[in-house]
């Protein structure tokens, strides 16, 4: 019995506790007072990120008032537009068009409006198509060019631009005829992306064969 009596007391004692260690808990609500410190922390971050998009404003101001001022230069060299001018041709390359327009000058290039580095992202390749056939009969510095380019990539614009400059030297003299269809420059190439197939994963992938 003494053992008995020993065991329901200490069992009683483990119950009260459990019951204190459960009650502890429920007291206590401090946490939720912390979320009411959490807000400023958001409130400066968003701050901060305006700060960030105020900086990167002035740079955007800038790129679109050069822009505009090439817009005024392009309009003052050009009375009437692109198709109102003499001295014009038509370039075309894959998915790309280019209109350009010759003006005696000093070998400046503008295309849609911005410099041609700028433009063409600096690529000395596309910059050398623009520039081939005015090399060819040493007119790099004797005439500028103003061109609108428009559908395909960068690629099939330069060298949509390479051909109309070609053909508007043409209007400038049949004597460049000759120089310039000997290096090709009078040529449209004429070779685009090959459709895709039915049944095809390309124009002539296949899925891999399997036997079995």
């Amino acid at each position: 019995m003494a053992l008995s009596v020993s065991n329901l007391a200490s069992s009683l004692s483990s119950l009260s506790f459990s019951s204190q260690v459960s009650q502890g808990p429920t007291t206590l609500s401090f946490p939720r007072a912390n979320s009411a410190f959490s807000l400023p922390a958001k409130s400066a971050r968003r701050a901060s990120l305006s700060v960030t998009a105020t900086v990167a404003a002035p740079a955007e101001v800038a790129e679109e008032d050069d822009t505009m001022e090439l817009k005024k230069y392009v309009k003052s060299r050009l009375p009437g537009g692109f198709a109102a001018q003499k001295i014009i041709g038509t370039g075309r390359r894959k998915c790309a068009i280019a209109r350009v327009v010759l003006q005696e000058g000093t070998g400046k290039v503008i295309i849609n409006y911005r410099d041609a580095k700028e433009y063409l992202q600096g690529n000395p390749l596309w910059l050398q198509y623009v520039k081939v056939p005015l090399v060819t009969l040493g007119y790099e510095n004797s005439y500028d060019v103003f061109v609108k380019a428009h559908g395909g990539g960068l690629s099939g614009q330069a060298q949509a631009i390479t051909l109309g400059v070609a053909r508007a030297l043409l209007k400038v003299s049949a004597d460049h005829r000759s120089p310039l269809k000997k290096e090709g420059l009078l040529t449209r190439d004429a070779r685009v992306v090959e459709r895709k197939k039915v049944g095809l994963k390309k124009a002539r992938k296949a899925p891999q064969f399997s036997k079995r």
